[in-house]
């Protein structure tokens, strides 16, 4: 039975954090080790590009970061292949062609560009090319024939376009492009992870971050000034935990057996839970076994990312090969839309 094929990836404008783990990462290990799909993992510097033009060294720089957090969380390049987008000029081509299917009315349509659109300011003095991301996005996910895509909430507008632009070119062309299916984070906590702030989104301009390369101090400092529940004062008054970041963190990352290790007092979530809510719980100890908790993810994670960053000569190797693996898949879809366009003139 063939394996369905996964196709996800990340813009390189700087280091993973907590968000990029629970919101994908994490997910992609896991389909990468169920042996059930075909998983690409790229690095989008092409998209990236778009608002970065004038800073090209951001990019260069952050490609590296990111590979680098790729391996730590255990993504293996024997079981995935992790590319780079601009290694792979055969999605430009194809981005070209579907360029001609969309209207530019439709593109600034797009909640998700228009909402990227005002975070930049850009007006009307978008780039074509960032405008134009939904259509690479595209490009990207129908070379490789994916079954799915597994994305936030905030990209489903994206994957509706591409969805529209496949269904376009079939129509026109004959059935040659594979209709993807979204594949959404079952945990709500995962699906949009706040800012340590407490701001609806952890975000790299926003500064409220956990990185996966933080280290040990720097998880703690930035965990102990988590945004909790302002009118929880004393240690005896009654808590919120809904709105409160710490314990939207413990959702998306506490098990049971942490309150094993770390909590024995409590069984589960839901104990802490009703004891905060019910007054008696100060917030200095749920943020000690949240820390007690992300170390428990994070340690791993930093031992392997020093091993690569020591051994950077195979991280490039990996992105290189990688890179030559997805040409060889994205050529062979680009060889049936020509030929269904009509373009094969010489062959």
């Amino acid at each position: 039975m063939d394996k369905k094929v996964i196709l996800t990836g990340d813009r390189p404008t700087g280091k993973l954090h907590l968000g990029h783990y629970v919101g994908s990462l994490r997910n992609r290990i896991k389909l990468q080790n169920s042996g059930n799909y075909d998983v690409f993992v790229f690095v989008a510097d092409l998209q990236a590009l778009t608002d970065n033009a004038h800073n090209p060294q951001k990019i260069r720089d952050s490609l590296k970061e990111v590979a680098l957090d790729y391996l730590a969380v255990g993504l293996d390049p024997a079981k995935t292949t992790i590319f780079v987008q601009s290694q792979v000029p055969e999605l430009t081509e194809l981005t070209t062609y579907y360029m001609n299917l969309v209207t530019v009315a439709r593109l600034k349509r797009n909640p998700t560009i228009k909402t990227e659109i005002n975070l930049r300011g850009f007006g009307e003095a978008v780039p074509i090319g960032f405008l134009n991301y939904p259509v690479s996005q595209a490009a990207d996910i129908t070379a490789f024939n994916a079954h799915y895509v597994p994305v936030g909430e905030d990209q489903l507008p994206l994957i509706e376009q591409c969805r529209e632009i496949v269904h376009t070119f079939n129509s026109t062309y004959g059935e040659v492009l594979r209709m993807p299916e979204i594949m959404l984070e079952e945990n709500s906590a995962c699906k949009r992870l706040p800012g340590i702030d407490g701001k609806a989104k952890m975000s790299k301009s926003l500064g409220n971050c956990i990185f996966l390369s933080d280290d040990k101090e720097t998880v703690r400092t930035k965990v102990m000034s988590m945004y909790t529940d302002p009118k929880h004062i004393k240690v005896e008054d009654p808590g919120n935990v809904e709105d409160n970041a710490v314990f939207t963190y413990l959702d998306a990352f506490a098990t049971d057996e942490d309150f094993v290790k770390y909590l024995p007092e409590y069984k589960n979530l839901d104990e802490l839970k009703d004891h905060y809510r019910r007054g008696g719980l100060g917030d200095v100890k749920v943020k000690k076994f949240l820390i007690d908790v992300l170390e428990g993810i994070l340690e791993p994670i930093r031992e392997r990312r020093k091993y690569y960053e020591e051994h950077l000569d195979l991280v490039y190797k990996m992105l290189d090969e990688g890179s030559k693996k997805a040409r060889v898949v994205a050529g062979e879809t680009l060889k049936k839309v020509r030929a269904a366009i009509g373009i094969n003139y010489f062959e």
